[in-house]
């Protein structure tokens, strides 16, 4: 009697497999000099604008001019700053929303597949049970992990120096009514939470660009040409039809949330661009890393 012998089936990587690769990726991602060199700078920003401000007021005066976030939110905010150091939170944030953040996620972004075939890893990675979409869902959720972190640092450190340099206590919103400190703390945290999630569409951007090469360093430059591109085509008046559909038409629309009550429509839009930007290019991602041959 003939036995017919069958293949051992393919484990399914389990759960727990699957939050040990995303802790893994966090934390490779968190240790390399040149994460701490972005979250460096990131934090050196608000002590950069808070010395700035405190020595123009120096004599009394008060901090004006154009923002250093541009818009609205940019004045409106750092006009505030000398009455409460709570308000370089918000200028902080203004401050590098345009630039610095977005730079320092499509660094992250850009080389987080690129990086790997350059490096000789990805192979390896994808002989573990992981599965190219279970590693591009863990790579992009790992960038997202750093907006966050991003983000926060820049509002640590400007509550940080803010709270040495400027008064602290309630605040008055965009509109004029007054609110209390711990309110104001914790608007600052919705606003540091809105910003992060700004960063969705340059995340999937900066994924879909690191599948398309096994240069690293291709990805990141072409990732932050094209964030500085997109910037420039926002500001020319003669392409204003495009405006609205560009990812960072809407960044500082975070400034709503210091208004009483909240200005929501702009916000709505931001996040609704940000979720299609993110589902777009995502799924661009996904179709060229699931068909793409991996020789490294």
């Amino acid at each position: 009697m003939s036995r017919v012998e069958t293949a051992p089936a393919v484990r399914a990587p389990s759960p727990l497999w699957t939050l040990g690769l995303l802790r893994s990726e966090l934390v490779i991602t968190l240790r390399r000099w040149r994460t701490l060199a972005l979250l460096g700078v990131l934090a050196a920003v608000p002590v950069l604008v808070g010395i700035a401000v405190r020595i123009e007021t120096g004599d009394g005066s008060s901090a004006g001019g154009p923002g250093p976030g541009g818009g609205e939110g940019g004045p409106a905010f750092i006009s505030q700053v000398t009455n409460n150091g709570l308000f370089l939170v918000f200028t902080a944030l203004a401050a590098t929303l345009p630039f610095f953040l977005p730079m320092a996620v499509g660094v992250i972004a850009g080389d987080a597949i690129a990086g790997e075939a350059n490096a000789g890893t990805l192979r390896y990675l994808l002989v573990a049970p992981a599965g190219r979409t279970r590693l591009l869902l863990t790579k992009y959720v790992t960038t997202m992990a750093f907006c966050l972190i991003a983000t926060l640092v820049v509002a640590l450190s400007a509550l940080a120096v803010g709270a040495l340099l400027f008064p602290l206590g309630d605040l008055t919103t965009i509109s004029g009514t007054r609110i209390t400190f711990a309110e104001g703390l914790w608007r600052a945290l919705l606003i540091a939470l809105v910003v992060a999630a700004s960063l969705m569409g340059v995340a999937a951007l900066g994924l879909f660009v690191s599948t398309l090469t096994n240069s690293g360093i291709a990805a990141m430059a072409t990732t932050v040409g094209l964030l500085i591109t997109v910037q420039i085509v926002d500001q020319i008046p003669q392409l204003h039809a495009v405006h609205p559909y560009l990812f960072s038409h809407y960044w500082l629309s975070f400034a709503d949330l210091m208004r009483e009550p909240v200005y929501w429509p702009d916000l709505q839009k931001n996040l609704g661009l940000q979720a299609l930007y993110a589902a777009v290019f995502g799924s661009a991602a996904w179709a060229r890393f699931t068909a793409k041959d991996i020789t490294a």
